[in-house]
């Protein structure tokens, strides 16, 4: 019942974000993983598209926030004023305490204001002027983000990057995609994606995607990645304990996905480039080629051995 319920939103986003169904599963597996998602493209390529169509298929609350460069820690967390009737501070909630939040081209903000978020993200609450306010659960970060060879942009630091379950890509569409497309009409009606999870059927997901069987040979698989990445020269930022915990979980929501109570090699394979390759650093121009970083670690592990 709740498979067909998934299914059923990936089908309705993806008619509204044409040839992109692969991404569209990644991202899902991400939220029902209970990970925050962050969506790297050039401007026009369906960033936001994506993060108000999956908001609305999950059916939860949803605020956007607009960073840029004059974007304040307060305009993200909410902020205390004095309350002369009742003699004491009365906090005002940021556009931050919602179910999901989208912070639409985050690394325009400065980097203050992206830390703001790292709490957040990382402990489900916020702290401001010394108290703190526990956000609704549950709760999602869906930040998009340009790259980082335009103009105006901050580079997001590791400790922020890793917060993200996954970064995601959307690529150019088809051709074929791209001309259904055009032949649509010219505003994409967002509105008309149904809910198709309740809040209590996605927590029920989530609990049960917790319990998704990992035997001790995929839990090998995912330690020998992970230590690959350590001991190897190739790679100047290693994936850490945390990315570890991260890989194998969105393995178990990938196969839940798929309809399996059980997760196999290839959901590793298909979930790790999207959970490792931002938190992976190296000299790409000395490995003299182009080959993702995260496909060299799975080029380099086999699956099958003892």
């Amino acid at each position: 019942m709740l498979h067909a319920k998934v299914n059923q939103a990936i089908h309705h986003i993806s008619q509204h974000l044409l040839g992109k169904e692969h991404q569209i599963k990644l991202a899902l597996s991400c939220l029902l993983a209970n990970g925050h998602l962050l969506i790297e493209d050039l401007p026009g390529m369906g960033k936001t598209t994506l993060s108000h169509a999956l908001a609305n298929s999950l059916g939860l609350g949803f605020s956007r926030i607009q960073f840029t460069s004059d974007l304040l820690p307060a305009d993200v967390l909410g902020f205390s004023t004095f309350d002369h009737q009742k003699q004491d501070f009365r906090f005002h909630p940021g556009p931050i305490f919602s179910p999901i939040v989208l912070a639409d081209e985050i690394n325009r903000a400065s980097p203050k204001t992206q830390s703001a978020l790292l709490e957040a993200m990382e402990e489900g609450q916020v702290s401001v002027d010394g108290e703190t306010h526990p956000l609704p659960a549950p709760f999602f970060v869906i930040a998009t983000q340009n790259p980082l060879h335009q103009s105006g942009t901050y580079p997001l630091p590791e400790s922020q990057l890793d917060r993200f379950l996954m970064r995601i890509q959307l690529g150019y569409p088809s051709w074929e995609a791209e001309k259904q497309m055009l032949r649509g009409p010219l505003q994409n009606n967002l509105s008309g994606i149904p809910a198709c999870l309740s809040q209590t059927e996605l927590t029920q997901v989530q609990q049960h995607i917790r319990q998704v069987y990992a035997s001790d040979a995929i839990l090998e698989y995912v330690l020998r990645l992970s230590h690959f990445s350590r001991e190897s020269d190739l790679f100047a930022n290693a994936l850490s304990p945390r990315a570890s915990k991260g890989i194998l979980q969105a393995a178990r929501s990938w196969a839940w996905i798929d309809g399996r109570e059980h997760v196999m090699p290839e959901d590793v394979q298909a979930v790790l480039p999207c959970v490792a390759e931002h938190r992976l650093r190296s000299d790409v121009a000395e490995l003299g080629q182009n080959t993702p970083l995260s496909q060299r670690l799975l080029d380099a592990i086999d699956p099958l051995a003892a």
